[in-house]
């Protein structure tokens, strides 16, 4: 821990009591999960890249439970056995949530999990594999990408019963069109005459990723801006999108993911809505005090959002309503740049299960 923190490890947890916003766990490791449910944590989510995280961590016990599967369903691919793993980490972690989840009506308690990113392409893969993931546990929460094809997706999932986190979106456009798919398909369920229940759905704004691909595209076109202008854009996007999400109704709540600063947590304080941190950022608010306040509704100082405008013009697109078309999604930066990521990790479970399997000599 640095010399001179000021430590509270009551930070996070008092949070949590004083405001609505309330906290995940961006992490299904079960010993992280469960320090993180006392610090005031009601939801969690599991993707390739964590369940990458959580076999290297505990990789003995893995190797052991992934050769026991091998055997049961020895026709089983080195793909269908990663799946399957994420999805036992999965259930795990839903199970630590089923407090929340009852306590709340179901509007908290929720266990992500990540459809293939190899869908991305295909909608109805996408919404036949969150049907299943549904059908794990009572508490399962199913992330679809906010893309062009996504967007079908979340609409006929959502119909179909599925309680949708929107994942793999940056944008303040992404986050609005996301919110109406979700719309559109809770009405088809109205209109039909479907169970209306608390779904807990909700949209997720990179924020940090926003942050990433801002800075790489000022380099690459050479402009300068002062430093820690480009801290802001993440958060500007998801106290806009926040602010439209109460506008105009939307049953879904905005999430914030991804993050790069401790603003992603803090400057979001005192909305309904999610902030989901790793539990390393967890562990450092606490260690650092940093103090919980309704931050919400104070808007990003206009300087910053003056410099963003005129000398980022990629920041309006990402921060306008109408900043994007959904055909724009699937080609904005920091899309591109995460579908590659998350494709990479699900090759690099691939090669776990196989370094497993087939031990190299």
């Amino acid at each position: 821990m640095p010399v001179n923190t000021v430590v509270d490890t009551a930070t996070l947890k008092s949070a949590a009591e004083q405001f609505p916003t309330a906290l995940w766990n961006d992490s299904a490791d079960p010993a992280e999960l469960a320090q993180s449910i006392g610090f005031g944590a009601v939801g969690a989510t599991c993707n390739p890249v964590i369940a990458l995280a959580a076999i290297n961590a505990n990789h003995e016990e893995w190797k052991s439970r992934i050769r026991e599967l091998a055997r049961r369903y020895p026709k089983a691919t080195e793909c269908w056995l990663g799946w399957k793993v994420i999805e036992e980490l999965s259930t795990a972690a839903a199970r630590l949530l089923e407090p929340a989840f009852r306590a709340s009506g179901g509007r908290n308690g929720r266990l992500s999990i990540q459809t293939d990113p190899r869908f991305h392409r295909d909608a109805e893969a996408l919404v036949e594999q969150a049907v299943h993931f549904s059908s794990l546990a009572d508490n399962i929460i199913v992330k679809i990408p906010a893309t062009s094809v996504g967007l079908r997706a979340i609409e006929e999932a959502t119909y179909r019963g599925v309680s949708i986190n929107v994942t793999v979106s940056f944008t303040v456009a992404q986050a609005v069109a996301s919110a109406e798919a979700i719309e559109r398909g809770l009405d088809r369920r109205s209109a039909e005459g479907l169970p209306e229940t608390e779904f807990g759905s909700v949209v997720t704004i990179m924020g940090g990723r926003l942050d990433d691909w801002l800075k790489a595209w000022t380099q690459h076109n050479r402009i300068l801006v002062d430093p820690g202008v480009l801290e802001w854009a993440g958060v500007a996007a998801l106290k806009r999108a926040y602010g439209i999400f109460v506008e105009r109704g939307f049953r879904s709540r905005v999430l914030s993911a991804a993050f790069r600063n401790h603003m992603q947590w803090s400057e979001l304080q005192g909305g309904d809505l999610v902030v989901s941190p790793p539990f390393d950022w967890q562990m450092r608010i606490n260690e650092n005090g940093i103090v919980a306040e309704d931050r919400i509704g104070q808007p990003v100082d206009e300087d910053i959002l003056r410099v963003l405008r005129e000398r980022v013009p990629e920041f309006n697109r990402a921060y306008e309503v109408d900043g994007l078309t959904p055909d724009e999604f699937d080609t904005f930066g920091a899309t591109v740049r995460t579908l590659r990521q998350f494709l990479e990790a699900v090759a690099a479970l691939d090669r776990v299960i196989r370094d497993v399997l087939l031990p190299p000599v």
